[in-house]
């Protein structure tokens, strides 16, 4: 485990973290619409523009997390097949620990809930990604 490239991969992925959810959020504006037919559980723009830092902090704690973890289980082979696997499995993790249970515990639809399934996924595939691209194991970064 090297501090510095967990460092660098943890900025790394929290850069595109923001990038994949502002192209999202301008790109899809089924979602955006999605979020508002719920203002008594989900913040508008304002409230969370309030919040924003502390969310980022949040996030940027969370990546530095991803990124130890993936250090520790990475095993050899392509830095994106080894993320985009880490990815999956994270996805898959936060899709049933968090979107679904969402689904259940707050009153909104089947479709809010299949968007954010999707989305979501694909973010931490992609931060996977990023993550495996940036993190370079000793094996490989010694040659």
């Amino acid at each position: 485990m090297n501090i510095t490239r967990i460092a660098f991969a943890t900025v790394g992925s929290f850069v595109a973290y923001f990038v994949f959810g502002g192209v999202v959020f301008a790109l899809v504006p089924s979602m955006k619409d999605e979020f508002a037919k719920y203002p008594a559980i989900y913040r508008d723009h304002d409230s969370i523009m309030k919040v924003m830092p502390a969310g980022m902090a949040a996030m940027f704690v969370a990546l530095a997390t991803l990124s130890v973890l993936y250090s520790m289980v990475y095993k050899g082979g392509s830095g994106v097949a080894e993320g985009a696997r880490f990815g999956v499995l994270i996805g898959l993790f936060a899709v049933t620990s968090f979107v679904i249970h969402n689904w259940v515990n707050l009153n909104i639809g089947l479709r809010l809930t299949a968007i954010q399934s999707v989305v979501y996924f694909v973010q931490w595939v992609l931060m996977g990604v990023v993550i495996g691209l940036i993190y370079k194991p000793a094996i490989l970064s010694a040659k």
